[in-house]
């Protein structure tokens, strides 16, 4: 028997959408089958192969007919040995945007509001929406930079629940100041994150604001510079009152035995994740230069990308014309607040050698 085609199905019968859903975009990256791609913010490095074989090695041990360890314990005393913490202080879920996901359920809803500032990461948007939440949205300064009066406005007259902050800011790869980010985790009233998916490239980070008498967190992902995208892995550091509360909102077994496994032997391998830090760093600073080098407007970067605009102000063209010639990067150039802007991934010295010989060609002598 064959099965019924949508167009066969009775809208009447159709569940509808949430209205609250139904203008909605999903949040995507455009893909296209190109040679060089630099627009998903992705390590560039494989992870090591001794990771492989310790991985493949455990997998043959996984005991497949049994359920994961529910509160996945063995990977949560890793995290919190690499950062310095206890357990309790760390919750683990697939991928930082679910970390996101489980805050906004647990603190946010139907009557709540977040605080973000824009332009920043879509997500922390896009997640609240689809619990339900509403959203205030400041504005950065001029600069791109976050504006302390901006924010202590929008908390006085929105009162958020929850308060995002980005540092490294995605796309602008700027880093936000430790006073500022330490005075907005005492304005309240409610919790503020700090959302760190670049941290390890950053100069400092907000675990160290992290106690049990501040409502604040900071969200980690094993995607970047542990080379671990495809085990959509990511993680939080907290209070441990917040840690429990996050066990109203998640699911029975959420992690899977092998992201569990894959996770805990990451941290055995902390020396190469800093020498890999240390090679995208180099190489952000070499592409950097030859973007001014070329007169092309760019931002102070502390994460593994550069967000750029063209002289002429034209990304969209820009974007093309790099495509045209095999090089994919990200168009931000219709967010507001970035018009006419490019953000490149910072990937092998091949890749970044071909993404500044694509541009040369594009934007001409």
């Amino acid at each position: 028997m064959g099965g019924l085609a949508e167009s066969d199905v009775d809208p009447r019968r159709r569940p509808p959408l949430r209205q609250d859903l139904a203008a909605l975009e999903g949040y995507h990256s455009p893909q296209a089958q190109v040679g060089v791609r630099l627009n998903t913010n992705e390590s560039p490095f494989p992870p090591p192969p001794a990771w492989v074989e310790a991985l493949a090695a455990e997998v043959a041990r996984v005991e497949w007919h049994r359920y994961p360890d529910r509160h996945a314990l063995a990977l949560r005393r890793a995290i919190a040995a690499h950062h310095e913490v206890e357990p309790e202080q760390v919750y683990a879920a697939n991928g930082s945007n679910e970390v996101i996901q489980a805050l906004c359920l647990a603190y946010g809803g139907p009557g709540r509001r977040v605080a973000v500032f824009e332009p920043t990461y879509r997500l922390h948007s896009h997640i609240p929406s689809i619990t339900g939440t509403g959203v205030v949205v400041g504005r950065r300064a001029a600069d791109l930079g976050l504006d302390p009066d901006e924010v202590r406005r929008v908390m006085a007259d929105a009162a958020p629940a929850i308060t995002f902050l980005c540092s490294p800011n995605n796309p602008t790869g700027m880093v936000d100041d430790p006073q500022v980010v330490a005075q907005v985790a005492e304005l309240g009233p409610g919790l503020v994150v700090v959302d760190e998916a670049y941290g390890q490239f950053s100069r400092w980070s907000a675990t160290a604001l992290v106690d049990d008498e501040r409502p604040l967190v900071v969200t980690r992902t094993l995607s970047k510079t542990w080379s671990m995208a495809a085990a959509r892995l990511g993680y939080l550091v907290g209070p441990a009152w917040l840690v429990a509360d996050l066990e109203a909102v998640t699911l029975p077994y959420h992690l899977d035995a092998l992201k569990q496994v894959a996770g805990c032997l990451a941290f055995d391998f902390e020396a190469e994740m800093a020498q890999r830090v240390t090679s995208v760093v180099d190489e952000r600073v070499r592409v950097a230069a030859a973007l001014e080098a070329r007169a092309v407007l760019q931002w102070p970067s502390e994460a593994n990308f550069v967000l750029f605009r063209p002289a002429d102000g034209d990304g969209h063209a820009l974007w093309q014309g790099l495509l045209d010639r095999g090089v994919l990067v990200r168009d931000c150039s219709s967010w507001p607040g970035l018009e006419g802007c490019l953000r490149v991934t910072i990937g092998t010295r091949a890749e970044n050698d071909a993404f500044l010989a694509a541009l040369a060609q594009a934007v001409g002598p």
